[in-house]
């Protein structure tokens, strides 16, 4: 034998070994010590985002009890699959993991089908983060304090009214969608270019109405600057009793948040799976983790990796068809 088919061979040995140990639960070498260098966290937006600031949150959270700082490393653009796809690239080794969820791993990928990954199978989703649900405000100068108010004057108005989200494709555009599907109200859609620039003309009037994360516009609501007319969660908001679910208003398809989760690449080493699992879940116990949270109305609960991995075929399986529809041309 060559010496080029002896290594050849001793490669092919040395993965069927790995492969077997983690079969049989046991962690391949440098799993059991991981980790023992800083963690790259790959965030699919702009600093300051949603994802980004979840992110962080749970980064500074995990990094005492691992030892190592996780390094946020954002790569906005294409929907999140810039970021999806370095992560696809990387190494199952517990050092490069990613902030997931809804807006990447779901509706984006719908909405594009052109990529060469599959967003559930492809990946290991890890831990469930939580994140905030989806509201339909009014700017005042409407005249529509409740969701009846504002079918009313949308079906009076032969053009319908404008409502705006952070673009196309995105939870608040899917959620509003699936309303016109259903009851036939007359609402047109003016995607944005994400969150921050609708909320300013919707503060400013500009346009009327529209559907954003409940911690995009808390502080107007709070203010008196925006009415909310309906919220996406299966109870009311304890901070605004009086503002009904769409769920009550004869809509139960319509429950969902812009949730996020923590992933990594295909096949890492179940032991660290469980131990990013097992500190995430501990995580959002923490004081300081559930105040950022609760600043931004994030709902969030224990999950296992299983549990997650169905999650996200779920949410597929409902969302998927929506998004398809609205994507350019069809």
């Amino acid at each position: 034998m060559t010496k080029r088919g002896l290594l050849v061979l001793v490669g092919a040995g040395l993965a069927l070994a790995s492969a077997t140990l983690m079969l049989i639960g046991i962690p391949p070498a440098g799993a059991a010590d991981w980790p023992t260098k800083p963690i790259r966290l790959v965030v699919p937006s702009s600093a300051g985002g949603a994802a980004d600031l979840i992110g962080r949150t749970f980064g500074n959270a995990l990094s005492p009890s691992l030892g190592q700082q996780f390094v946020i490393d954002n790569r906005p653009g294409a929907g999140g699959a810039l970021a999806l796809e370095a992560v696809l690239r990387a190494e199952p080794d517990g050092y490069t993991l990613l902030v997931s969820g809804l807006p990447y791993h779901v509706l984006a990928p719908a909405l594009n089908a052109n990529h060469s990954f599959d967003p559930i199978r492809d990946f290991t989703h890890i831990a469930y983060f939580g994140g905030p649900p989806m509201v339909l405000v009014a700017h005042p100068s409407l005249g529509a304090k409740t969701f009846k108010e504002l079918a009313a004057l949308a079906a009076a108005d032969k053009s319908g009214i404008d409502y705006v989200s952070p673009g196309v494709g995105t939870v608040g555009h899917v959620a509003i969608e699936r309303l016109v599907a259903l009851s036939k109200i007359n609402l047109t859609h003016v995607p944005y270019r994400g969150g921050g620039v609708a909320i300013l003309d919707l503060v400013a009037g500009h346009v009327k109405a529209g559907c954003l994360t409940w911690s995009t516009t808390i502080e107007h609501l709070r203010a008196g600057r925006l009415i909310p007319l309906a919220v996406t969660t299966t109870e009311r908001m304890p901070e605004f009793p009086d503002v009904p679910t769409f769920v009550e208003l004869g809509y139960p398809d319509i429950v969902m948040t812009a949730w996020f989760s923590l992933s990594g690449p295909a096949r890492m080493p179940q032991p660290i799976v469980e131990r990013l699992n097992q500190l995430v879940n501990e995580a959002i116990t923490k004081p300081e983790v559930r105040k950022a949270l609760e600043r931004d109305a994030s709902l969030v609960k224990p999950m296992s990796s299983t549990e997650l991995t169905a999650l996200m075929q779920s949410e597929t399986d409902k969302w998927a068809p929506v998004v398809r529809r609205l994507a350019p041309g069809k």
